[in-house]
């Protein structure tokens, strides 16, 4: 459990919160572990077997703190608030900034600029475990030149110029990812990009954790209160969850990427678990999509150390706080969205 920006996250499973007075218990085993004042809470988020007291749940109603219940692994269930608050005048303003070209610009930037950052800080280590002094000389070459677009993105730029830095991030980043591959050469290579359908082993890897990422931070959005349809770098489509793509941008490179490098370098999928169907497209078995599921919740586990909170959190809670982060800055709390930026 862990309480960051007034927001209380229930993670223990078999825990369960009560009222007593004006303050919130969280219980396990009928021990109290942790007593939070009811007025320094906006939202309580809870993951899996958490449960909630009646009396607590008629509390929070009326103080206008909202309670969210995701999955253990962090599929968003639902959201209980009392009478509608502050929550409509946050998606206002979303969709007021979504409709503005300045000021979705703005926020795309800062989320292009931690994406670019933590590609490069990716290629980086690649280069400090593997290369030696003189090896991984093009992946070399690609850490300058995003270090060179993450100095642009610090300045003002408009939005088709962001998307223009985001485009060119992506392909000096993508044009070294094979390099960055160690072992079963063989059946894990990368050329290019491919998606819907991905055509080749690697891709179809890279998509599928992609897709946790996108359900993470669509949870995450909805927990925070915000519309994960309505985004600012990736513009409104009929059922495409456009925050929630903006959202993940800048997990891409830390959670996703290198968690699809360890799997393939330390052999813990290999090429026989996915196959090439009749139309080109590659799947994955069913046992290999659970060796990744397990993976990826395993990685969501390990602490790092937030920059901008300067706190250690589980890797699984830096979306939500990153979502929580965005509806601060939208709310006007935040002068600026701090974007997570991995070191």
């Amino acid at each position: 459990m862990k309480k960051l920006q007034n927001t209380l996250y229930v993670t223990t499973q078999g825990a369960y919160l009560c009222q007593e007075g004006e303050s919130v218990l969280v219980r396990v085993e009928q021990e109290t572990k942790l007593r939070v004042p009811i007025h320094s809470l906006s939202g309580i988020v809870c993951f899996g077997q958490v449960l909630c007291s009646p009396p607590l749940l008629g509390l929070c109603a009326e103080r206008g703190v909202g309670v969210s219940f995701l999955s253990e692994h962090g599929r968003f269930l639902a959201r209980l608030e009392g009478a509608p608050s502050g929550n409509v005048l946050l998606r206002k303003e979303q969709y007021r900034r979504s409709d503005s070209q300045a000021q979705a610009a703005e926020l795309a930037r800062a989320m292009v600029l931690g994406k670019a950052a933590n590609a490069r800080t990716v290629l980086q280590r690649a280069v400090r475990d593997h290369g030696g002094d003189d090896g991984l000389p093009r992946v070399r070459e690609s850490v300058r030149r995003l270090g060179h677009l993450v100095e642009e993105l610090a300045s003002p730029l408009t939005l088709e110029e962001t998307r223009g830095k985001e485009g060119e991030a992506s392909h000096v980043y993508f044009a070294v990812f094979d390099d960055l591959i160690t072992a079963q050469k063989e059946d894990f290579f990368f050329r290019e990009r491919s998606r819907r359908p991905p055509l080749d082993n690697l891709n179809a890897l890279l998509s599928f954790l992609y897709t946790l990422l996108a359900h993470d931070a669509a949870s995450a959005l909805c927990a925070a209160g915000l519309d994960p349809q309505v985004g600012f770098l990736h513009r409104d489509r009929p059922g495409r969850p456009s925050l929630a793509l903006d959202l993940m941008e800048e997990f891409r490179p830390f959670l996703a990427d290198r968690l699809a490098l360890s799997l393939v370098n330390r052999r813990q999928i290999e090429g026989r678990g996915f196959k090439k169907t009749e139309s080109g497209a590659v799947i994955m078995s069913d046992e290999t999509r659970k060796e990744v599921i397990v993976a990826y919740q395993k990685r969501k586990q390990e602490e790092v150390e937030h920059p901008f909170l300067g706190e250690k959190l589980p890797v699984g809670l830096l979306v939500h706080v990153q979502a929580l982060l965005l509806a601060r800055h939208l709310r006007g709390d935040l002068d600026a969205y701090p974007p997570f930026v991995w070191r």
